[in-house]
């Protein structure tokens, strides 16, 4: 067996032994992108192989919280795509008008910036406070750590530049102030936030949303968890709810694809028609 074969089996038993002790379930992750995550966590704890890792994780609190903070690490940037929230603003915000009491769920909620780009086009549309974010992730250390609003102080002036790109209509600093040296949101645009620890590999669908939100998360996700979570999607919205996702590899021809058409090309969006 090559060193290569070996490691896949280490990374097998690692990510079986994570679900079995903790509940949480990574084994539907493309291997290479494990892989290549794992191999960074290894780097920063200091240990040559995954099974070392694996000692680490089953007996060391620390590291078995490292873990799936490794596995789910997103980068993330505050209206990181002008466009597609200049999208939302102009096609997806009138249909949540359309709604008496609108309902948002941020799936594989990693970064602060997930919800706050959204909230804050919430209430530069008059729907704060009509409309409930739901944000999830499969780690609730991670998840808690988002909750608090914290995002790096030094990416404000690229943030600022991004928000009035994306058609913002007032000023940054209306909705962030600094704090013990990060830039953290205000608390009202997470008055209207519920926080869930959630995992797409094996939660069920838990009420019904008009948009749902899953970007940077999908493309880690081998077939058959790209399908199940598109397949939960899809049982989650009703007929004309909107699906966000990433433009470049989105719907992957999953058996609910024809079932959807896009809204804003080459955005990421779609209404569900069928």
């Amino acid at each position: 067996m090559t060193p290569a074969h070996i490691e896949d089996l280490e990374i097998d038993l690692l990510l079986e032994g994570m679900y079995r002790r903790f509940g949480q379930d990574f084994r539907g992750y493309r291997r290479d992108v494990v892989r290549r995550r794992l191999h960074g966590l290894m780097d920063a704890v200091g240990v040559s192989t995954v099974s070392a890792l694996q000692d680490r994780v089953m007996h060391d609190e620390a590291a078995a919280g490292a873990l799936p903070r490794a596995l789910c690490a997103r980068a993330a940037a505050l209206f990181d795509e002008p466009g597609y929230f200049l999208a939302l603003r102009e096609k997806v915000v009138p249909l949540l008008r359309s709604s008496p009491s609108p309902k948002i769920w941020v799936a594989e909620c990693t970064a602060a910036e997930d919800v706050g780009a959204l909230s804050i086009l919430l209430a530069e549309e008059g729907l704060q406070g009509k409309t409930q974010i739901f944000a999830t992730a499969a780690d609730d250390a991670l998840l808690q750590e988002v909750r608090s609003g914290g995002f790096p102080l030094e990416r404000w002036p690229e943030y600022a530049a991004n928000y009035r790109e994306s058609g913002g209509k007032a000023d940054l600093a209306d909705y962030c102030r600094e704090e013990n040296g990060r830039g953290v949101f205000r608390d009202e645009l997470r008055s209207d936030v519920t926080w869930a620890q959630y995992n797409l590999a094996t939660d069920a669908s838990f009420n019904e949303f008009q948009l749902i939100v899953c970007r940077r998360a999908l493309r880690d996700f081998g077939t058959g968890l790209h399908r199940r979570a598109l397949q939960l999607f899809f049982d989650s919205m009703p007929l004309f709810g909107i699906l966000s996702v990433d433009a470049e590899d989105g719907l992957r021809a999953a058996p609910v694809a024809s079932r959807y058409k896009p809204i804003a090309q080459g955005q990421g969006l779609y209404r569900r028609v069928a």
